[in-house]
């Protein structure tokens, strides 16, 4: 994946300010050529530095409004395939490998705590699923965010301190 450049950075604000804009808005908005604003949108695209549109649908407008943590304990012989097994959960949005007690950490979303029921019920299911613990999130404190990591690329990296 390309790391951003401050350029880069004030081109995804521009967009974060205003998604729908055109390229030609962009560039008058950001004193650049059109140009430059589609071929960096087409260079990050390319290299992994923007998620899928699909990304910014919230699972509560689909009616998955509870959200889960579940932690997973797996056997370490049974790995790849439990993984394979979990990303056919649709509910499943994301995984990720940790340390600490669980192995895999999975945040679950689900119509209400019976959907919850089912679908950790359906995880347990899967070879090589040793152990599950869910905890419900009650409210999303903070959502997830960048925007402030692009604000603070715009000025270019941070100086290091002084040893």
């Amino acid at each position: 994946m390309t790391t951003l450049d401050p350029l880069d950075a004030r081109i995804l604000l521009a967009l974060d300010d205003e998604p729908d804009a055109p390229a030609v808005v962009l560039a008058r908005t950001l004193g650049i050529s059109r140009n430059t604003v589609h071929a960096r949108l087409q260079r990050l695209a390319r290299e992994g530095a923007l998620e899928p549109f699909s990304r910014r649908v919230p699972p509560a407008a689909l009616g998955f409004d509870l959200v889960a943590f579940i932690s997973l304990q797996i056997d370490q012989a049974a790995g790849e395939a439990a993984s394979r097994g979990l990303a056919a959960i649709p509910e499943i949005v994301e995984m990720h490998a940790t340390t600490g007690d669980g192995d895999v950490l999975a945040r679950v979303v689900a119509r209400d705590t019976q959907d919850l029921y089912r679908i950790a019920n359906a995880m347990l299911a899967i070879d090589g699923v040793v152990r599950a613990a869910t905890s419900v999130s009650l409210a999303q404190v903070m959502p997830y965010r960048t925007r402030q990591l692009l604000e603070q690329a715009t000025r270019g990296a941070p100086e290091q301190p002084a040893t």
